[in-house]
């Protein structure tokens, strides 16, 4: 919690001047005490009070005091609600790698099978865009709602070489910008903090098998991503299990030039995964995290498919939030005002005026 006017909170310091006037009123009554004669003329003119009926309303209205001190600092606290209307980009790595066998019947197909169930799953208004990358990246589908759009467009992805992580990060930001104009395209100078303290409704989510290979670095495009205030889920997704590499034909690039990003053989030119350092086939954890936590996102390490599965699942909850500040003024100001109102009403009534019987005087014989 926050407070808009911190400074406020020196009203707090009635609690304690209210206690010292008490202290010193009651101080007072006992030097200004009158005897009388009879204590049992006394207990029968004032009512009777047990110790905790007389602290009680004093404790509210102290109470009350505190509350209401603390309102007048604007309290505030930073909720999640609901995102109106989000937008996905899915941005799936279709690297050689991904027809490691590893996991059945190969990464590429249990890749697909879970983005599939993740579109489906999605409540109504968010859009839903497709990034596929290997050595370059690309839009498959722009942000939409149309489904039978993404879920056609899924068996379609073909492998080529290289693994670029960051220009996927990037060419989702774009993709994104394309239709939501309070998103800066990558090629925009931001500067400062467009969107505040809460975050964008638009979201990243990266699938990969590997390592970056080649172009931008995944920790550049990261802080594009956060200047813009997007965050960016990863999954790490695969095992450190060698494997056979198995694809069937739909899925490998054809021949030179060919597959959805071109390359040249089943895996593109230039050795068999092509770009730099890094082992392709071993998703690069640490990067993964780096991206994620720098965006405010998180990462997920998946290494079936009923990880991936259950990761893609977990997503929901909590990419469809934003965070706002809520202004929690008037629900002190309300809470304080009946602590004191029910300080005073039990004070009246623990002290209203009671009418003593007075007994009938005896009678004198003439």
């Amino acid at each position: 919690m926050s407070f808009a006017w911190p400074s406020a909170l020196l009203a707090l310091l009635a609690v304690p001047l209210v206690l010292g006037v008490a202290w010193w009123s009651r101080r007072r009554r006992r030097r200004a005490a009158v005897r009388v004669t009879s204590a049992a003329l006394v207990r029968a003119a004032v009512p009777g009070r047990s110790r905790w009926r007389r602290r009680v309303p004093a404790a509210l209205l102290l109470l009350g005091l505190a509350v209401l001190g603390i309102g007048a600092a604007r309290p505030q606290a930073t909720v999640a609600v609901p995102a109106s209307s989000t937008t996905i980009l899915l941005a799936l790595d279709v690297s050689g790698s991904m027809c490691s066998t590893d996991v059945q019947p190969n990464r590429l197909t249990a890749a697909e099978k879970a983005a599939a169930d993740f579109i489906k799953a999605q409540p109504g208004g968010a859009r839903i865009g497709l990034v596929a990358f290997a050595g370059i990246a690309g839009v498959l589908v722009p942000p939409t709602d149309d489904t039978d759009a993404l879920l056609a467009a899924l068996p379609n992805l073909t492998t080529s070489r290289g693994t670029a992580i960051g220009q996927a990060i990037l060419t989702s930001i774009d993709a994104i910008a394309d239709i939501d104009p309070a998103v800066p395209p990558t090629g925009a100078d931001v500067t400062g903090d467009p969107a505040g303290n809460a975050y964008a409704a638009d979201v990243i989510v990266v699938l990969t098998d590997g390592a970056n290979t080649q172009g931008v670095e995944p920790q550049d495009a990261a802080k594009q991503a956060a200047a813009r205030r997007l965050r960016v889920y990863t999954i790490g997704f695969g095992t450190t299990t060698p494997a056979p590499m198995v694809c069937d034909s739909s899925q490998i690039g054809d021949g030179p030039g060919g597959g959805r990003f071109g390359g040249g053989g089943p895996f593109g030119g230039g050795g068999p995964f092509g770009g730099r350092g890094g082992n392709p086939l071993v998703a690069d954890y640490a990067a993964l995290q780096q991206v994620a936590t720098t965006t405010g996102g998180q990462f997920y390490s998946a290494k079936d498919a009923g990880q991936l599965q259950s990761a893609l699942a977990d997503l929901p909850r909590a990419i469809t939030v934003t965070h706002e500040h809520r202004d929690l003024a008037a629900w002190f100001a309300g809470f304080g005002g009946l602590l004191i109102a029910g300080a005073v009403a039990l004070s009246l009534w623990w002290n209203r005026v009671r009418h003593v019987p007075v007994p009938p005087a005896a009678s004198t014989p003439p």
